[in-house]
């Protein structure tokens, strides 16, 4: 699939957003988009979905069976979960047999189970986007347009969606992606490309070290010297967040309980060999984990 020549703006006269986008994705291939808000990436992601169609230009060779999963699904819509995937799985083309066994297992591999009879405007914001990234893969597609698909998410699908575009790769797709939390890390091999003042460039591969990101949890006491530790050793903090820690299973917190277990986290990229040996890890999962090692 390939844009050739591409130009877009929302308005006749309005201003371009894109100009003279000349960039192509092959079978097997994953390009992440990279770029400030409001540069022009979720526009990038729609034309090579379909979703909009270009000013000047063409998009060429995209794949008959497109997945688009857009930033923030659309909830607002008198439908269950079961009955909007079913409706979205006959849409794509498929029987009635083929649409209930498609969502039977989306629903059980994204943990939809449990808001399988619920209407659509009721679920949270993570919710609904398990239920946009379902309905794009009901279908096999051979082109996979993900913005922002870890957005809101729980640790258990974020921990799905780099096993997903792997899996769409490994049979012939291509994927495209956004993403700000840096999330993209988890995809090795993956392209670059960056939308910079309505212009699209490959990056040229950095060729160093591999990174992972680590969400560790200190004592709210410890902080700054936690943090301090980690920069001195040469680590990247990405973000620090203020959040409960839940008591062990078999203590239950009394209602009157008070924000004495209060701790933070502390996302870290870690770019170096060797443990970290400052503080207990926590998985995505919220379960502590031994001190991790870094990526090398």
């Amino acid at each position: 699939m390939r844009l050739d020549g591409v130009w877009f703006r929302y308005h006749r006269h309005g201003p371009w957003v894109l100009r003279q986008v000349d960039v192509a994705v092959g079978p097997g291939e994953v390009a992440v988009v990279l770029g400030r808000n409001g540069a022009g990436k979720s526009t990038l992601l729609q034309l090579t979905a379909g979703v909009l169609g270009p000013s000047r230009g063409r998009v060429a060779d995209r794949p008959p069976v497109v997945g688009w999963v857009p930033e923030r699904f659309p909830a607002d819509q008198p439908f269950t979960v079961g009955a909007y995937l079913t409706a979205m799985g006959r849409v794509a083309g498929l029987s009635g047999p083929a649409a209930d066994r498609a969502v039977r297992h989306w629903v059980e591999r994204l943990g939809l189970g449990p808001f399988h009879d619920v209407r659509l405007p009721r679920l949270s914001k993570g919710t609904a986007q398990k239920v946009g990234l379902a309905q794009a893969l009901l279908r096999p597609p051979g082109l996979l347009v993900l913005d922002e698909p870890w957005e809101g998410l729980d640790a258990a699908a974020r921990e799905s969606v780099p096993e997903i575009i792997g899996e769409v790769l490994a049979a012939g797709g291509a994927v495209l992606v956004s993403d700000h939390r840096g999330e993209t890390v988890r995809l090795p091999g993956a392209r670059h490309w960056s939308v910079t003042d309505g212009t699209v460039t490959e990056q040229a591969p950095s060729g160093g070290a591999a990174v992972a990101v680590v969400e560790l949890a200190v004592p709210a006491a410890g902080l700054a010297a936690a943090v301090a530790r980690l920069r001195a050793d040469g680590h990247q903090i990405l973000r620090v967040r203020d959040h409960a820690v839940p008591p062990p299973a078999t203590h239950p917190v009394p209602a009157s309980a008070g924000p004495s277990g209060a701790g933070s986290a502390v996302e870290a990229e870690e770019a170096r060999s060797g443990p970290v040996g400052h503080a207990d890890a926590e998985t995505e999962a919220g379960r502590p984990g031994p001190a991790p090692e870094v990526a090398r």
